[in-house]
């Protein structure tokens, strides 16, 4: 239920950055499952790391027991994104024993969609839940920060009043839900993907939900100068006399005004940000470790992949050696790719 007389959170000051930002950030939906269930049920989730879930209930209630074992009921309509994944589980009571998603009976829909119906013997029982579920991928590139920032569990529910526009998607999602409609399976992911975005991004807007740090340095009108002009440019040799000009102060004041806000030097901040942003380009659009490096300012591949090792954890060779060759597009996937935030 939403709270009318909760506090509004003050939006970002600088909208513009925050937009620009935002331009590169999606979500890759890897799999889904639509799961028709008799009560009582309890189903865990252990989604890999790094990977995010989302949830949305057709027909509820259901109870989320989210991977701090915090419980969140989910009523019918309702959708939860856990960005950071994690253990967690799905409950028609709360206090029922689940097992792992992986031990009930699946068949394929269509590609990358499957279906678990766990239900008795009578037909069409309206107390039987159905829940709509994704794993999903994000690629943030240089917004990797706010991962670390966001809530382990973020509803939907709680934007609906300030984006009513969500809410003919939520319909949509419920009507496919329920029916066996040509086509309902990928476009339920489709809509999956677009309502993780609306909840990440709504909730950018809405501050982050008060968080310091990197989203401070965005609120600061001088700083969030700086991140821009890095974002757009990473791979220039900065310099941090450059930068403090940027920011229209002395290099003293800038590296300390920086590194009070961001947690970090600004060196670490511009390594780091290049190091997610090859990343992506290595194992998400098949760049040459050499163009990446090249591109990014290395002069040297050592060098470069020594970087890429201290921050991301592994050479990028060992990256791309570990990342699957894309799947073959469908009529769906050439109609129109996920959409960006």
């Amino acid at each position: 239920m939403i709270d009318r007389n909760a506090e509004t959170p003050p939006s970002l000051a600088n909208p513009d950055l925050v937009s620009e930002l935002l331009m590169g950030m999606r979500l890759y939906g890897m799999s889904y499952h639509r799961t028709q269930i008799t009560p009582p049920f309890g189903i865990r989730f252990g989604t890999i790391e790094g990977r995010a879930q989302f949830h949305f209930v057709g027909r509820g209630p259901v109870y989320l027991r989210g991977p701090d074992d915090t419980l969140h009921t989910l009523e019918t309509g309702d959708a939860v994104l856990l960005p950071r994944g994690g253990e967690h589980a799905l409950l028609s009571e709360p206090d029922f024993q689940s097992q792992c998603i992986t031990n009930f009976q699946a068949r394929p829909l269509c590609r990358d969609v499957k279906e678990i119906i766990a239900c008795s013997n009578e037909p069409d029982r309206q107390d039987d839940a159905l829940i709509f579920s994704g794993c999903m991928e994000f690629d943030l590139g240089s917004m990797h920060p706010l991962v670390a920032l966001m809530p382990d569990v973020m509803r939907v529910s709680t934007l609906l009043e300030r984006y009513p526009e969500i809410l003919p998607i939520l319909d949509a999602m419920e009507r496919e839900t329920r029916g066996d409609r040509a086509g309902f399976a990928g476009i339920l992911a489709r809509l999956a993907d677009v309502v993780s975005a609306f909840i990440v991004r709504s909730w950018v807007e809405c501050g982050c939900g008060g968080s310091s740090g990197w989203v401070a340095a965005l609120r600061d009108p001088r700083l969030g100068h700086v991140i821009a002009a890095l974002h757009r440019d990473p791979g220039r040799d900065w310099t941090v006399a450059e930068l403090a000009r940027q920011m229209g102060s002395s290099r003293s004041v800038f590296a300390e005004r920086f590194q009070t806000v961001t947690g970090m030097t600004p060196v670490r901040y511009l390594t780091e940000l290049r190091m997610r942003l090859a990343a992506q380009w290595i194992s998400r659009e098949g760049l040459a470790i050499e163009t990446a490096a090249h591109r990014l300012g290395y002069g040297s591949q050592a060098a470069f992949s020594r970087a890429f090792k201290r921050v991301i954890g592994k050479p990028p060779g060992a990256l791309r050696a570990a990342t699957p060759p894309p799947p073959r597009a469908t009529a769906m996937d050439r109609a129109g790719s996920t959409p960006a935030i």
